[in-house]
């Protein structure tokens, strides 16, 4: 576990303990709210970033490369 110290406005600390009371919140909640916001947004970032990497090449010619690729994993651990 790593502990980080965050700066954010009043505001937006106000708006999430809020939510999490309304929602019955209690002791670490906040901590996993900020964890899975933080993935979220990584995850969504990395997606971006694939996407405009492969924004020169045709959708259909990657899922056909992803469909065969796993046809070939599976077919291996037969």
């Amino acid at each position: 576990m790593t502990r980080w110290n965050l700066s954010i406005s009043e505001e937006t600390d106000r708006a999430v303990r809020i939510f999490l009371a309304r929602n019955g919140g209690k002791k670490g909640d906040l901590s996993r709210f900020v964890d899975e916001a933080v993935r979220r947004r990584v995850f969504d970032l990395t997606v971006d970033q694939v996407k405009q990497r492969n924004v020169e090449y045709d959708q259909q010619d990657i899922l056909d490369l992803v469909d065969r690729e796993v046809s070939a994993a599976r077919a291996g651990r037969s």
